[in-house]
């Protein structure tokens, strides 16, 4: 991917929801590109994770698929590093997934609301 002016501008956007999402809570790509108003944009809300490592204030581990699958797993150095994160905020997961999901859910547009 050819990164631009508007893409980091976009990167940067992402990161910045992200550093709001609360201790114990989880969001997808999704719902922060929809908060961002760019709904069909969950993929580069993922790109943007996958470069989060350079930002170590970025709570990437946080940011999940759309039904809490940790797909973006193998950016955290080892395979199991992003569900100890999660487990020490105390999310448990089983088989690379978010248990009981809905509960720990976070919605940027709920809970920011619309800027």
């Amino acid at each position: 991917m050819k990164y631009s002016a508007k893409t980091e501008n976009f990167f940067d956007k992402v990161y910045a929801v992200t550093k709001r999402i609360p201790y114990g809570r989880v969001t997808s790509y999704g719902a922060i590109a929809k908060y961002l108003g760019a709904a069909r944009s969950s993929r580069m809300v993922g790109w943007a994770m996958n470069g989060a490592g350079k930002h170590p204030d970025v709570p990437a581990h946080r940011v999940v698929n759309r039904v809490g699958l940790l797909t973006g797993k193998m950016h955290f150095g080892s395979s199991n590093a992003m569900q100890q994160m999660l487990a020490e905020e105390g999310i448990q997961v089983e088989d690379d997934q978010v248990v009981d999901f809905k509960k720990h859910f976070w919605d940027p547009v709920l809970e920011l609301g619309m800027d």
